[in-house]
């Protein structure tokens, strides 16, 4: 997707970005878009630390790696991290709040990827200041509707949230019809991830899937963690992907390269990998805990707990 024309891209930090595996989706090299585009979803979770913006950064990269065009938009006005964990924060010089002030066009405060030439990413504002309360909680409403009017418009707008469920949340859900709700295993994040859901639905957002992130199956196994299956329970929510804890997770985003463009990939990044896909199909998945005294143990690490 080019908004204008634009230069080739740099190569990125990191090695040659790896072909989208076939061999986790049933041999189709490409997942079927469904519903009509651009799909607006928000990625959002409520409690701060989960994992929210690593799971945007990356569902927005496997997006692009699929051909299906991406912006990334960074709702959080005063404390952005999605450039960084895209390797972008030194190419963010406009943003939003310049657009809707009238200093430039959107197209020109949009960053396009090094790597992924169908994914730009798009910050709400420059670090620590503050949107211009002037603006208002439809500022994102006006750039998905800007967007959708481009002449190349995006698949996605995958919109990351703030933490929290002030004005900041209420700017980041206005233009979206589908959310992305990501927690972790413990009460405390569920609790508010219950807490965001209800939000959610109450601004008429129905479409609500969650990813389980940070997932200890040998915690699991010791019932220390409560599994995929209990979090999907307790919120009665579709389950779009489950993320087992991965020390490549620092590795990226101290590297500014999404988990997903690794190569050989590591267990989050196909997980996010196949979260994108269902993103995509509007599907979701099952968790189903395998008991141990039920089959023998045998070799397949985390995906060996759930069946999708």
């Amino acid at each position: 997707m080019a908004f204008l024309p634009l230069p080739p891209p740099v190569p990125a930090r990191s090695a040659a970005t790896p072909a989208v595996s076939a061999r986790h989706h049933g041999g189709r090299t490409a997942p079927e878009l469904s519903g009509p585009t651009p799909r607006v979803v928000v990625v959002t979770s409520g409690k701060g630390g989960v994992g929210k913006t690593t799971t945007a950064a990356n569902l927005a990269a496997s997006l692009a790696r699929l051909s299906l065009p991406a912006v990334a938009v960074d709702a959080d006005a005063g404390l952005r991290n999605l450039d960084l964990l895209l390797g972008l924060e030194n190419r963010v010089h406009l943003t939003a709040a310049d657009v809707l002030a009238g200093d430039c066009r959107l197209d020109q405060a949009l960053v396009r990827h090094r790597a992924l030439q169908d994914l730009h990413l798009l910050c709400l504002s420059k670090p620590r200041s503050k949107l211009p309360l002037a603006f208002g909680s439809k500022t994102l409403t006006w750039v998905a509707d800007a967007l959708r009017r481009a002449p190349n418009p995006p698949a996605f707008i995958l919109i990351d949230c703030p933490a929290g469920v002030d004005a900041g949340f209420v700017t980041a859900i206005a233009p979206a019809e589908e959310a992305v709700l990501v927690t972790t295993p413990d009460i405390t994040a569920l609790r508010d991830a219950d807490r965001v859901a209800g939000l959610l639905e109450c601004d008429g957002i129905k479409d609500i899937k969650i990813i389980v992130n940070r997932v200890r199956p040998d915690l699991v196994k010791g019932e220390d963690m409560m599994s995929a299956l209990d979090v999907q329970e307790m919120l009665g929510l579709p389950l779009l992907g489950v993320v087992p804890e991965d020390a490549e997770v620092i590795r990226s985003t101290n590297r500014g390269v999404p988990l997903v463009l690794n190569d050989p990939p590591t267990p989050a990044g196909l997980a996010l990998e196949q979260a994108t896909w269902r993103l995509v199909e509007r599907d979701a998945m099952t968790a189903v805990m395998v008991e141990e005294q039920e089959r023998p143990k045998k070799k397949g690490g985390f995906f060996s707990f759930f069946s999708s």
